[in-house]
C-alpha cells in the first residue's frame, strides 16, 4: 500500500480547482469544502461542474480513497433544539449527496455539541441518529467522524464518545474515524513521543479499532498536552515535534487513507508534503 499525503486545498472557483491546487503542491491526498463552508445553502452542483472536477481528478491521478471532503462548520449534528437539529441534518444529507454525485467516498465532519443544554449521552445519541438519517438518503459515501479537542461543548474528543457514535449507527460499514493529531494531543492523548503514540494508537485500537480508521489531518498543537484548545501549529513547530508524524509514516496501518495537513503555513505545504514522503519512503 501506499502513503497518501496532501493538504485542504482551496475550491474557491470552483470544485474542479481543488485538485489542480492539490497537484501543485506536490500532494498525493487532498481535502476540499463542496460548497462554502460558513453558509447554509449552495447552489447544487452542475453537470459541467461535476464532470470538470472528475475529469480534473483523473488527469492529475486522485482517486476516490485520496479525496477527504469537509462539511460546513454550521452543522451541529447533537444540537438540543429540535429545529437547529433538524437545520443541521438537512444540510449534512445535503454535503452527502454532493459528494455522491461528484463520485466521492468519504465526507470528514465534526460530530456535534451539546451546548450545556443536554446530557453528552443523549447528545451522542442524536449525533448517531442523525448519520443513520444521512445513510439512509445516501448511498456509497461514508460519514467520516473527526475526533475534537474537547474545546467548549464539542464532543467526540474521548474515544469511548466516538465508540458509542459508532455503536448507535445502524450501517457500520459506512461510518469511520478521522483522526486529527493536534486535536488527539490536546484532548489530553500524548502523541509527543514515540512510545507514547504507540500507546495512544493501542487504545484506540482496543477503544474504536482500525477497521474504522479512514483519513488523518497532520497538524501539530500550537497549545500543551490536555489543553483543550484547538490550535494547529507547522509540523515541527509545535508540543507534537516530529516523533508522531513519523511514526505514522512507518506504520502500515496509515497506508491507503488521506493523510492531509491543516497546517497554518500554506506556503509551506509543499515542504512539509516532501519532508512526509521522504520519512515514508526511507523510514528516516
Amino acid at each position: 500500500m501506499t502513503k497518501y499525503i496532501g493538504a485542504h486545498v482551496s475550491a474557491s472557483g470552483g470544485v474542479d480547482r481543488a485538485p489542480l491546487n492539490a497537484q501543485a503542491i506536490g500532494a498525493t491526498a487532498f481535502a476540499l469544502f463542496t460548497k462554502n463552508q460558513r453558509q447554509w445553502q449552495a447552489k447544487p452542483l452542475t453537470d459541467e461542474q461535476i464532470e470538470a472536477f472528475q475529469n480534473n481528478c483523473e488527469s492529475a491521478g486522485y482517486g476516490a480513497a485520496q479525496i477527504l471532503p469537509h462539511d460546513s462548520y454550521l452543522i451541529n449534528l447533537g444540537h438540543p433544539e429540535a429545529d437547529s437539529l433538524a437545520k443541521s441534518q438537512a444540510a449534512f444529507i445535503d454535503e452527502m449527496e454532493r459528494c455522491q454525485q461528484l463520485g466521492l467516498r468519504l465526507l470528514n465532519f465534526h460530530p456535534g455539541s451539546h451546548l450545556r443544554q443536554i446530557s453528552e449521552a443523549d447528545c451522542l445519541s442524536r449525533i448517531a441518529h442523525s448519520i443513520n438519517l444521512a445513510l439512509e438518503r445516501t448511498e456509497s459515501v461514508t460519514a467520516v467522524i473527526e475526533n475534537t479537542a474537547g474545546q467548549g461543548s464539542n464532543l467526540g474528543f474521548r474515544f469511548e464518545q466516538i465508540a458509542s457514535i459508532i455503536d448507535q449507527v445502524d450501517d457500520t460499514s459506512r461510518v469511520g474515524v478521522c483522526l486529527d493529531t493536534c486535536h488527539t494531543h490536546s484532548a489530553g492523548y500524548d502523541l509527543s513521543t514515540e512510545a507514547s503514540a504507540t500507546a495512544v494508537f493501542a487504545e484506540f485500537e482496543q477503544v474504536v479499532g482500525f477497521q474504522y480508521l479512514s483519513a488523518m489531518h497532520l497538524n501539530d498543537s500550537k497549545t500543551p498536552l490536555d489543553s483543550h484548545v484547538d490550535r494547529h501549529a507547522s509540523l515541527g513547530a509545535g508540543s507534537l515535534g516530529w516523533p508522531v508524524f513519523r511514526y505514522i509514516m512507518q506504520d502500515a496501518r496509515f497506508d491507503g487513507i488521506p493523510l492531509v495537513l491543516e497546517t497554518p503555513n500554506s506556503d509551506n505545504w509543499p515542504v512539509e508534503i516532501a519532508r512526509l514522503k521522504e520519512m515514508a519512503a526511507h523510514g528516516s
